[in-house]
Order: C-alpha cells, then sequence, then structure tokens
C-alpha cells in the first residue's frame, strides 16, 4: 500500500480500542441492529450479520431525501456510499465505479448493465420514485453472475400492498430551477403509484413524468453540455412501473413486473467549447443539435415463482427480459468518415447502443439435513446477451452483432456456529460462457479490416469464503475473499481492430477479466454511536483499463492492476433530534503498463475515484426533518500521466428541508412516527428506521 493508505489504516486499531467504551453508552437490547435487515442481493435469506462483506443500505427515506438533490437513482448511491465516484451528472456514467472497478446495477435482481458494450448508461434505467431500497454490496462477488467486479447496486422496487391498508399509494409534484431564477434552468417533475391487496391477486402501478431545463453554474453560466455522451439537462423522461402478484395457496406466489424508461434530450443548445489551459469552462447556447437526441429507452421485465415450503427450505425460479437503446450525440468524427459515402471531414453520424438479454435464475436453499446450523443455497443461472452498436444515419454497425451466452451452476454455504454468534461461508460458481461473433468488417477509418468471426469459450471457476463473528451483540468482525467476473468491453475491443487477419477465436483481448477481492472490516452499532471500517485489496492479472485517443475516443488495455482502499464511517446520534455522521474513503490503485510483472503506474482518473470525507447532520423534531452535507473530493496526481490530468478536489454542500405529517403512535411508544413516501413506513425509532404498527405488518418486531 501507499504511505497515505498505510497511515490511514493505522486508525483501525484506534477503532477497535475505541469500541469497549462505547459499548456502554447504550443498554443491549438497544444496541442490537445486526440482524434487523435480510439482504436480497446476497440470494440467500441471513442477515447482515451473517454476510462477511461491507454492505449499504439506503432506505425510502435517505432516497427521497437525495433524489431532491439530484436527478437519479445513482446520484443517491454515489452521495452516500463511501468509495463510489462522484457521478458526471450525465445520461453517461462513464468513469464511474465502486472501489475502482464496475458495480452490476439490478433491478430486483434483474441486470441492467451492458457489459459487452459498456456505455455507462445503467445509471438511467428506473425512476427513483418507484425504489423503496438500494442495497450495495462493495467488492467483487459473482453470486449474481456477470458485471460485478466492484460490487452489486441492486434497486428494490415497491412493496406488496397490505390487505389490511386497502387502497394505497404516493404522489409527488416538484419544481426545480436554479438560483436565479433562469426561466430555461426551470424543471418540473410529477409521479404516483398506487397498489391493492384483493386476496389472493394484488396490483400495483405507478407513473414518473420528468421535464429538466438546462443547469447553471454558481456564476450563472450554463453548465456545457455533453453532445456525444448524452445529457439530463434540457431532456424529458417518462417512467412506468406495474406489479402483480398471484398468492396460489399455501407458502406459493407467482408474481411479475415490467418497468418501461424513456428519457431523450430536447435539442435546444449547442455546446461552446472551453479552454482549459486558460481555465475558461464549457458552456452552451441556445441551438439547434444536430441528428437525433441522445436517450435511453429500456424495458425491463421479469416473472417470478416462490415455493417457501419445497423439501424444508425455498425454491425460487425467475425469467427476466432486458431490452436497452442507447442513442448517442452525432459529429464528425475521424473514426466516422468513409470518402466512399462522403468527402473527408464531411460526414456527420451518431451511434446507437443496443443490448437485449434473456435469462433465467433457479435456485433453492435451506437447511442441510443431519447437519445442524449448515444453510445451503444451490442454483443454476442462465443469461444470452445480444449487443451490437450501429451508426444510425448510415446504416453501418461499428460493433458487430455480438452473443454472449452463459450457463452456470453455483453452490453456496453458510455454517452458523456458536450459538449463531460465528457465521462462516463459501461458495464456488462455474462461469461457462461462449461468445458469438459472426465475420463482419471494420469502419473504413480502421483499414477497413475484415476480421473472422468465431465463437470463443470461456471455462471461469470463481470462488469466495468468508467469516463473520458478533463479538457482542452489537459488534460484527468479518473478512472474506471473493472473486468476480466481467467481459472487458468486448465491443469496444472488437470495432478498433486495426490489423488484417485477425480472427475473434484468437484475439487475446476478448479474455474475460477475474478480479480478486480481499477484505477485512469491523461494524459497531449501538444505540447512540455507529462506527464501521473495512480495509481491501481488488486485484486483476488482466484488468480492463480506458485509455483516451487523440481523437477522444476511449480503447482497452489489458494490464495488471491493483486497488487498495478503506472505508471509515460513523455517526452519533447526539440527541433524540439531532444525528451526526460522516464517511470517509482512500483509494490508491496501479497498473502494469509495460507488462514486466511490476505495478508500475498510477491509474488515472478514468479508472478510480478520488478519495472522499463526507460530513452531515440530520435534525428532526416532530413533521420538521434537516439535512445538512458536505462532500469533499480530494486533489490527486497521477504518476505516469500528464499534470494537467490531476484532479484539483472540490467540496459541495448540500441541504434538505421536509414537513411531514404524522401518521400514528409507534407500538414500541418511543415516539410518534412520521411518514412521508412509503406509508405506512414509519421513519424514526429512537432515531432508527423500523416498521410502523399503525396496521399489521408480517414480521414486525421493535428493534
Amino acid at each position: 500500500m501507499s504511505p497515505r493508505l498505510l497511515a490511514t489504516v493505522a486508525l483501525l486499531p484506534l477503532l477497535l480500542a475505541a469500541l469497549p467504551a462505547a459499548a456502554q453508552e447504550g443498554p443491549t437490547p438497544d444496541a442490537t441492529l445486526l440482524d434487523e435487515v435480510v439482504v436480497t442481493a446476497s440470494r440467500i435469506e441471513t442477515p447482515r450479520s451473517a454476510i462477511a462483506a461491507t454492505v449499504e443500505l439506503i432506505d425510502a427515506e435517505a432516497i427521497v431525501q437525495q433524489t431532491a438533490l439530484a436527478a437519479s437513482a445513482v446520484d443517491t448511491v454515489a452521495a452516500l456510499v463511501p468509495s463510489f465516484s462522484p457521478t458526471r451528472q450525465k445520461l453517461s456514467g462513464f468513469g464511474e465505479t465502486l472501489r475502482g472497478r464496475s458495480p452490476l446495477y439490478l433491478v430486483d435482481g434483474v441486470p441492467q448493465s451492458t457489459p459487452l458494450r459498456d456505455d455507462s448508461r445503467d445509471g438511467y434505467t428506473i425512476d427513483p420514485f418507484f425504489i423503496d431500497r438500494v442495497e450495495v454490496i462493495f467488492g467483487s462477488n459473482a453470486i449474481q453472475g456477470i458485471g460485478a467486479t466492484g460490487g452489486v447496486v441492486n434497486y428494490v422496487t415497491a412493496r406488496k400492498p397490505s390487505e389490511a391498508e386497502g387502497l394505497t399509494g404516493r404522489m409527488m409534484a416538484q419544481v426545480t430551477t436554479d438560483d436565479e431564477l433562469q426561466g430555461d434552468g426551470v424543471g418540473a417533475k410529477i409521479a404516483a403509484i398506487g397498489g391493492r391487496d384483493f386476496g389472493a391477486f394484488d396490483l400495483t402501478v405507478g407513473a414518473a413524468f420528468e421535464t429538466r431545463g438546462a443547469y447553471y453554474d454558481a456564476d450563472g453560466s450554463r453548465v456545457g453540455f455533453d453532445g456525444a455522451q448524452g445529457e439530463v439537462q434540457d431532456s424529458q423522461a417518462v417512467s412506468l412501473l406495474a406489479r402483480g402478484g398471484w398468492d396460489l395457496g399455501g407458502d406459493r406466489r407467482l408474481e411479475g413486473w415490467v418497468n418501461r424508461f424513456d428519457l431523450e434530450g430536447d435539442g435546444d443548445y449547442v455546446t461552446v467549447a472551453g479552454d482549459r489551459a486558460t481555465g475558461v469552462p464549457t458552456t452552451a447556447v441556445r441551438g439547434a443539435a444536430p441528428g437525433e437526441q441522445p436517450s435511453n429507452a429500456v424495458t425491463s421485465a421479469a416473472l417470478t415463482y416462490t415455493d417457501r415450503d419445497l423439501f424444508g427450505g425455498v425454491l425460487r425460479a425467475q425469467v427476466f427480459a432486458h431490452d436497452y437503446q442507447g442513442v448517442f450525440g452525432g459529429g464528425s468524427f475521424p473514426d466516422f468518415q468513409d470518402p466512399r459515402i462522403a468527402p473527408v471531414g464531411t460526414l456527420f453520424d451518431q451511434s446507437a447502443n443496443n443490448s437485449e438479454k434473456l435469462g433465467f435464475k433457479i435456485d433453492w436453499q435451506g437447511q442441510v439435513p443431519g447437519l445442524a446450523g449448515l444453510k445451503a443455497l444451490v442454483g443454476l443461472d442462465g443469461l444470452r446477451d445480444r449487443t451490437y452498436q450501429e451508426l444510425i444515419l448510415t446504416g453501418r454497425n461499428w460493433v458487430p452483432e455480438t452473443a454472449y451466452e452463459s450457463l452456470s451452476p453455483f453452490l453456496q454455504l453458510n455454517q452458523s456456529v456458536l450459538a449463531g454468534r460465528l457465521s462462516l461461508s463459501a461458495g464456488v460458481r462455474r462461469e461457462s460462457a461462449k461468445l458469438k461473433v459472426d465475420d463482419f468488417q471494420t469502419l473504413y477509418a480502421y483499414g477497413p479490416q475484415t476480421v473472422a468471426g468465431g465463437e470463443p469459450g470461456f471455462e471461469e471457476t470463481l470462488f469466495n469464503i468468508g467469516a463473520a463473528f458478533e463479538v457482542t451483540p452489537a459488534l460484527l468482525v468479518y473478512g472474506s475473499f471473493a472473486q468476480g467476473f466481467t467481459m472487458p468491453d468486448v465491443g469496444r475491443v472488437l470495432r478498433g481492430i486495426n490489423r488484417p487477419n485477425q480472427d475473434v477465436d484468437t484475439f487475446l483481448n476478448v479474455e474475460p477479466v477475474v478480479s480478486d477481492n480481499t477484505e477485512v472490516g469491523v461494524e459497531y452499532r449501538g444505540a447512540r454511536v455507529e462506527l464501521s471500517a473495512a480495509v481491501f485489496r481488488s486485484e486483476a492479472e488482466r484488468g480492463s483499463l480506458l485509455n483516451r485517443l487523440p481523437s477522444g475516443i476511449f480503447e482497452v488495455q489489458r494490464q495488471a492492476t491493483r486497488i487498495d482502499g478503506l472505508e471509515l464511517k460513523g455517526l452519533w446520534r447526539a440527541t433524540d433530534a439531532l444525528t451526526l455522521g460522516g464517511s470517509y474513503a482512500a483509494l490508491d490503485g496501479q497498473s502494469d503498463s509495460d507488462g514486466d510483472g511490476d505495478l508500475d503506474r498510477d491509474l488515472n482518473g478514468a479508472n478510480i475515484s478520488p478519495d472522499r470525507l463526507l460530513l452531515w447532520g440530520e435534525y428532526e423534531t416532530g413533521p420538521i426533518a434537516l439535512r445538512l452535507q458536505a462532500q469533499t473530493y480530494l486533489a490527486r496526481d497521477f504518476d505516469g500521466e500528464p499534470a494537467a490530468n490531476g484532479f484539483e478536489g472540490y467540496t459541495v454542500l448540500d441541504a434538505v428541508a421536509a414537513m411531514r405529517r404524522a401518521s400514528a403512535r409507534c407500538r414500541w411508544g418511543c415516539r410518534t412516527c412520521w411518514t412521508s413516501s412509503t406509508f405506512p413506513i414509519s421513519r424514526t425509532h429512537r432515531g432508527r428506521p423500523t416498521i410502523c404498527a399503525f396496521s399489521p405488518v408480517a414480521g414486525a418486531r421493535p428493534p
């Protein structure tokens, strides 16, 4: 590790030494929170205290809070997860990573990412209004399949309505503007969702519409438009969600849902380039943007059958589909030029990335007979991903049609010993995948080259092992090793072939990326104080890095990489009304730029996030809730990079104020429950999220 990280890691023994003293600050019953939440993204029903990895759970209130400040669900994750990159607040999340690697985005377990041609548009596939909870599992893992080299971000949508509640729902109306009330800076959003349980059948439907104006900086100047990658400013978005469930009797249930999301730019502005050397920022002026406007069009759907009493365990079988098209802005880019179509320098074109997924997930989990405390998860996943990138104005394919097919059996074991205080876990997943590409020809700018197709296959066995120990009911220590698996942006590799006589079957650069994540962490959760710390190392023998070409287009380079990091979090409930907290993340990454086996170059800002410090305070009394947060991204220079690529750092300050209506007194009698977006879920019980007893809710229990 670098000296900077070593100095930071030295804080861990101090934290551990402080925990016994902190444990005395509240009675034991109030300090026991580790077992309250089951993390569905882990696929095995087990409490947080049995997961040997860093986990972040973002509840509905935090989502409402953060989306008042930003435009998407990924902005919420970036604001609250210490080692997540700052978002660009553009339609493309290019360069946004979790622990320096790409996370796998899911909506209720359905993958949203496009790893075969990673265009970083997976942050805009669902409206955050429909999300009730976000589950983040940090670090490489393979439990959800391809793509999770940085971790898993699972968006959990609206819960099943309760029959006792009758018709339930919520709605919102929102207006946004810049601080100088510029007319074209005004945006608006309306959304509603409602559901009812009719007995054996339940239905939930929702719709959201949002229009966004231009963005302005603190000096009153329009923020520049990313004409190629796409914008969320000056755009309109429509999102629809429908979910239905059928209780088949006993413990069997069939549930289906579909989500449709469309976002398209209005094209009312053109970019005015800035000057980096003189510090003049890029801005925009009124004008008609040429070509089709950048957009995201996404449809996701899933059908899930659950039997909670099959051979003493739980069976889940899911089939899913995901259809995505992302249109990018146009230009007379050198890569698009072809003198057979138009004189060089005059050909205007633009691309659209298309991805269609069909897949299934089948798993069974339950206690292993005859072995007390041993729980098994056994399953089989199948996926077919068909991806291509076309130039929509001239009908050419920039990335050839590429199909990825995989069949992946897996086994995960969790052993509970010492009266449940020690949880041991181990798992294995066999990725058996095949990449299918027909013969194709690259664009004229690359030769053109005729490339022989092929069907290269990959066989990878991925392992994980971990242990989590409850030292006390409030103190958890854990350690783990886990592997993740993804493809190295195959589309970007294939479209850039510029040498003759290449064959997909033998082209080395389409080999998969396998990352190893090792981490050790500690968590303490008391009545007044919560603290956590984790150190980790993530390594890949053949990583996938992005390198910017003079044309402005990025190519993929395969290099060994290593990322070391530390994450610290804490909060203090100073009073029943006031809570203070913060987090800090430090990352340090290197790559082997010359292939000699030595890590000799820093990962640059396109591949790793800056160190970050987040400080926040919340004050809640009666119906009034206030939050103030400050995020500081620390400056960083990169060895091996031009000085101009250094990061100067910055700080942003956010504030949110809310007035909520009271629902009912919590049945545990500590204070009134105040609800906002997810009636009748209580917002606090002694400062913690819990379930309100306004109506009977299965499994409700006091913290």
